[in-house]
């Protein structure tokens, strides 16, 4: 396989970063995704903070996955 970064030939097998190549490879791909570097296009939403105050809360009630005993 390839390191998805900067194209080197790496094993999958043993590789502490993978399927990156090094830590290196691997916090620049990180450093990509915090700065929005992988993002879809399209229009951006248009829920704000004050938007999602106004709404109200779930009301519906939750059950157990486990029995009470």
């Amino acid at each position: 396989m390839t390191c998805p970064v900067c194209k080197t030939p790496t094993e999958w097998n043993g590789n502490r970063w993978r399927p990156f190549c090094s830590e290196r490879c691997q916090l620049t791909d990180l450093g990509t995704w915090a700065t929005g570097g992988y993002r879809i296009p399209g229009t951006p939403l248009s829920i704000g903070p004050d938007r999602l105050m106004d709404e109200e809360p779930d009301a519906s009630p939750t059950e157990s996955i486990t029995p009470d005993n």
